[in-house]
């Protein structure tokens, strides 16, 4: 199984592709859905790489893979302005799940 990014700068895709992964930068709506389209219909790939402000700005395209396809699995993660989420953030989510606070 491959991985793919899809990212929204060319730091990130730059590193990425050091590492040998393959990847598009896009920055609008419409060449992010042609980009999901595009890995949804590769059967090698099976982790998407997305940056982060894509999850924030485009949540209703990203949602819909994750909640209606088992493979690709879609991980976000932070550019090289860092990431967007609150320091605590792992611990909030535990704490929010089971009810409990840590």
């Amino acid at each position: 199984m491959k991985m793919y990014l899809i990212s929204d700068n060319r730091d990130t895709w730059t590193g990425m592709r050091l590492a040998g992964v393959e990847g598009v930068v896009v920055h609008e709506r419409q060449e992010l859905k042609e980009a999901l389209d595009t890995v949804l219909q590769d059967k090698e790939i099976g982790i998407v790489l997305l940056t982060e402000k894509f999850g924030r700005e485009f949540p209703d395209l990203i949602d819909e893979v994750k909640l209606n396809r088992r493979l690709p699995l879609l991980i976000e993660i932070p550019d090289r302005h860092g990431t967007g989420r609150k320091e605590n953030f792992i611990t909030d989510y535990v704490s929010e799940a089971i009810g409990l606070k840590l």
